[in-house]
């Protein structure tokens, strides 16, 4: 017999998603302590594990995964054969069509100016700002910044100065947060700059007990001063998206939380498990919300269903209510499929999204 940790290791899966897969019923472990919960594995269930492991890293849906596991030791393997070459196709057809459609894209972007050039200023940008207005500002957006290979242009925190105000702006592609500090000395055009991760971080080291900071922007260098103390560097030479778009949300059902409980129940209260191949491939925990007709928010059972559960991820939830910084927050429902909206009671300029994550399998 194997345990659980070593059959994770030889197979390529983690323990997480050994766990997920005996729920599921696509992998149950041969023998399960009944004292202590412990799962252990015959020896013939590691082949078993790396077939598993092959078939989600080319992406096969559980439904024929499990198809696949009870007819790869039958002497009739043509269900098999036929469910791999099937997946094989539907991959293939999929590539083709998005790069059809990239290559449409390409060239649309070929034939039109980029709008968010127009944005960087060849003249310095000075800004008085609260130095406690700016560090509240960075930390309800920071949990929500991107920091990986694959989206360069998301690695940082976006500087948004219009009028008499600086917004900042961060996402991750599922996340995105927003908040605002008020700004003087700027009346001239929109400037926008994409200010990287650890510039921003040491940015809010330097706020710590400075009530007054002043904030230059001066082509791709930013810098700021708090007290007798500064700190500088470029900024990313990539656009940022632009966040107004992705705000522009129908209006939903509207619950007021007391966060601390609230963050309670989530912490501690039912939870999905999800397999996804999109965020690295290892399982992560849903939270499925349902609001009341008394405008309440529970927390859904396993075996809830219907057309008004909200699933997000578990922590990104928990670090957006954290960041929320405050005792009430509002939640703003739309469709299943919509972003999970979180504002402050106090300022509906500063407000969080969260994708949504479809329930299935």
């Amino acid at each position: 017999m194997r345990s659980i940790g070593e059959t994770a290791r030889d197979s390529g899966l983690s323990v997480s998603a050994l766990r997920f897969y005996d729920r599921a019923g696509v992998l149950v472990p041969d023998r399960v302590d009944p004292v202590s919960g412990y799962r252990w594995y015959a020896p013939g269930q590691l082949d078993e594990a790396r077939l598993l492991a092959r078939l989600r890293r080319a992406g096969m849906p559980l439904a024929d995964i499990r198809l696949v596991l009870a007819g790869w030791t039958s002497t009739d393997t043509d269900l098999v054969r036929q469910l791999l070459e099937a997946h094989l196709r539907r991959l293939e057809q999929g590539l083709s069509d998005a790069r059809t459609e990239f290559s449409a894209l390409r060239a649309l972007l070929d034939r039109r100016e980029n709008p968010m050039t127009s944005l960087r200023t060849d003249t310095a940008v000075r800004l008085s700002l609260s130095g406690p207005g700016l560090a509240a500002a960075l930390d309800a957006v920071r949990f929500a910044a991107g920091a990986g290979p694959r989206l360069p242009a998301l690695d940082g925190i976006l500087f948004d100065v219009e009028d008499d105000a600086l917004c900042l702006v961060a996402t991750d592609r599922y996340r995105m947060a927003v908040a605002r500090t008020a700004a003087d000395g700027h009346d001239g055009d929109r400037v926008q700059v994409t200010v990287p991760l650890p510039l921003a971080d040491a940015m809010r080291a330097l706020l710590g007990g400075c009530q007054d900071a002043r904030l230059t922007v001066d082509g791709d260098r930013v810098t700021l001063e708090a007290g007798d103390r500064q700190t500088a560097g470029r900024c990313l030479g990539r656009d940022f998206p632009d966040h107004r778009r992705l705000v522009r949300l129908p209006a939903g059902r509207r619950a007021v939380v007391d966060v601390p409980a609230f963050r309670e129940a989530v912490r501690t209260g039912p939870a999905r498990t999800h397999a996804s191949c999109e965020q690295g491939g290892e399982p992560y925990d849903l939270s499925v919300l349902e609001v009341a007709e008394d405008g309440s928010v529970t927390l859904a059972g396993e075996g809830a269903d219907g057309p008004d559960l909200v699933a997000v991820n578990r922590a990104f939830l928990l670090e957006a209510l954290a960041a929320g910084a405050g005792d009430r927050l509002v939640l703003e429902f739309g469709a299943p499929t919509a972003p999970l909206v979180i504002r402050r009671p106090d300022d509906a300029r500063a407000f969080s999204l969260l994708m949504p994550v479809r329930l299935e399998d």
